[in-house]
Parts: structure tokens; sequence; C-alpha cells
């Protein structure tokens, strides 16, 4: 028994050390990955010159690598990278709105952890990791995930979930107070996320949202949040849909804005929730590199709405999809004539990203210069 308790002891002791094993080693320097910067001209302006119009939707599509969500003041530096280049090419002005894409805060999941969880192979790996360098709070937590079927994955996101909220919170506050302009910050998987008081808070024991929000110029949280009304097949397990009808519009200075996460807007259902706006904007992240070539798969998470030819099915690829059936060919159910759809891309484990950004001007999908990697377009209007 003395020996069987001594090995318990070892295994224990070794456990601790792992677990606490370069918590605290030194993250690499940010790198922005910025390869297109690029006003998108107005071709109906007089000469072209779009600097007449007076408002303008900045697209950040950010080149997101693991170690950028290891701690606030990296993801905060590296965010800033593309918002200091913005500014440097007079993109922001009194009228800016700047979008950011969907999961854009989700993976601060591993913020404070050790650097190894960023140097996974794999995601699962990753988040096995962090399940075991936190099995006793994991617990705690795991027992208000019953509802999900993914328990794992729920339990670690309601484990960080204040950590979470509190640094996505905190970063935008800062971008938007330091750069004095509107930001629809990309999405977050949150429990039950709600602004009281200005506050971004959770509630634990509350269903998990693909939730996204905006921040105005004084750095202070809009209250509505916007949750997804359409999870796709991989969000299913630990994701809950929220109505349509709880999607809100914005009424800001320059204008009556909606926004919708991802797959929200190939639902007409989610524009018809939002009628009478002005502007539309869209959030997304694109699983799979190259996806945006590969034959489209059909709808994915909810059956597809009435007006689609199923015959489209691997006829069309992934992005001739997009352009027929999400923002550029819905948007006009809302009343809008000006939209932007902005994608999340990097190097995020084993998960692949693609997608370039869609903008909108007078209810026309316009020309843009693609991004390779990270990339931030203006579009004024």
């Amino acid at each position: 028994m003395k020996k069987i308790g001594f090995g318990f002891l070892v295994v224990i002791l070794i456990w601790v050390i792992w677990a606490n094993w370069s918590f605290r080693s030194e993250l690499p320097p940010v790198i922005s990955e910025i390869s297109t910067v690029s006003q998108i001209i107005c071709d109906t302006c007089e000469n072209g010159d779009s600097m007449s119009l007076n408002r303008n939707i900045v697209g950040i599509q950010p080149y997101m690598l693991e170690t950028d969500y290891l701690s606030e003041s990296q993801f905060l530096a590296k965010l800033d990278t593309y918002f200091k280049v913005a500014q440097e090419n007079g993109f922001f002005r009194e009228k800016t709105m700047v979008l950011l894409p969907e999961y854009l805060g989700t993976w601060l999941v591993i913020a404070d952890e050790k650097k190894s969880v960023a140097n996974a192979g794999n995601l699962t790996w990753a988040m096995a990791q962090l399940v075991l360098n936190h099995p006793f709070r994991l617990s705690t937590y795991y027992g208000k995930s019953e509802k999900e079927s993914d328990r794992i994955a729920a339990t670690l996101f309601r484990m960080k979930a204040e950590k979470m909220a509190n640094i996505y919170k905190q970063v935008f506050k800062q971008l938007s107070k330091e750069y004095q302009v509107y930001i629809a910050a990309g999405s977050i998987l949150l429990p039950g996320p709600e602004v009281k008081n200005g506050m971004l808070e959770v509630d634990i024991e509350a269903p998990i949202y693909n939730t996204s929000f905006v921040f105005a110029p004084n750095g202070d949280l809009i209250p509505q949040s916007i949750r997804k009304a359409f999870p796709i097949d991989s969000e299913h397990p630990f994701v809950t849909a929220s109505p349509t009808t709880d999607i809100p519009t914005f009424d800001l200075p320059f204008g009556k804005i909606g926004v919708l996460v991802c797959a929200d807007s190939w639902y007409p259902e989610s524009y018809q929730a939002i009628q009478g706006v002005e502007v539309v904007l869209v959030n997304s992240y694109c699983a799979i590199d190259g996806a945006m070539d590969n034959p489209w798969g059909g709808y994915k998470g909810a059956p597809p709405p009435i007006d689609v030819d199923l015959n489209d099915i691997g006829i069309l690829n992934e992005r001739q999809a997009w352009e027929k059936y999400a923002l550029p060919g819905r948007i006009g159910i809302s009343g809008a004539k000006i939209g932007a759809n902005v994608f999340l891309r990097g190097k995020l484990w084993n998960l692949g990203t693609d997608g370039q950004p869609f903008f909108i001007r007078e209810g026309k999908l316009l020309e843009i210069e693609e991004a390779e990697k990270g990339g931030i377009w203006s579009m004024e209007y």
C-alpha cells in the first residue's frame, strides 16, 4: 500500500509540474501578416472620387495565429497592427464602422494557457491540454453542460467564459476609444451573454450562443447582443440557436444598421427581422483551406429556404453559392443597398480558413483586390 501511495504521489507531482510548465514562457512577437490594403473605388462618383462620400465601412480580415490568443496583450497587439495601418491610410473618419469576422473572439478560450496549447498540432490535442491543465475546475463546470451533446467543448467554454468576455470587452473598448470608430467586433462563444451597466456579463448556467457586439467610439458597449440564429452542423453540439426575431438593429448617427452572424445571412428570415436598415454587415468564418473553390455541399445546420435551387448543390462552387444565397443575393430583402461581409483567416491548428470579403454598394457586388493573408478594405457610401 505504501508503494501504491508513493506511486500516486509521484504521478500527482509529475502532473503538477507538467500542468504549470511554460505558463510564464515568453510569447513570440506579433506578426501582422497584412497583404492587402485597399480603398474600393466608387465607379458612380465623379472621377471615381469615393472620398466625396461621407461614410465608410472598413472591413478588416485579420490573419490570426494561435499564439495571438494566449494573452489579452497579445490579442490587443495583433488587432492594433491592423487598426494602425487603417488609420495611417486615412480610413478612419468621423463616420466609420469597422467590421471584424466571426469567431474572432472565440479562440480566447486559450487565453492565459500554456504556449503548448497554441503549438498543438490539432484542435483536439489543444483542447485536451486544457482539460489536463484544469481537471478540478473542469469538474465544476461539467455538471452545468448536461444539455449539450459535446459536453467537453461546452464545459471548456463555460470554464473560460468570464475571462474571454473580459478580454473581448477590454480590447474592443480600447480600440474603439483610441481610434474613435464604431466597431462591429466579430463573434465570440459565450453562455448567456448580456450587457449590464456597460459590462459584458455571462451566465454560466445559460446556453452558449455565438454572439457579436457593437462598440461605440467612446468605448461603450452597445447593449443589444447579436446571437446567431442558424448554427451550422459543427456548432450544434454546443451552440444554441437564437430566434431570428431577436436579431437587433442599431440606430447610429450615420444610419440604421443590421448585423448578421455568418450562416444567418443565408436565410430570408434574418433579413426580414432587420427590414428598414440602410446597411447590412455580416461576420463570417469559413473552415477548410481552399473551401471557396470546392463544390457547394448545400445548407448545413437547417433546412434550405424554399427559394433555393437544390440543383445548384455540387454544381456551384462555395463562393458562387455565397454570392447567390448569402448577402450579395439576399440583401434586398432587408431594403438595404449597402453591405459588407468579412471572413476570419489565419493558421488555427488544423481547422483551415478561407474567404474574401464581399462589399455591396447601391445593391451591386463590387470587385475588390483580394488578400493572400490579412487585409484591410475601405468602402465609402
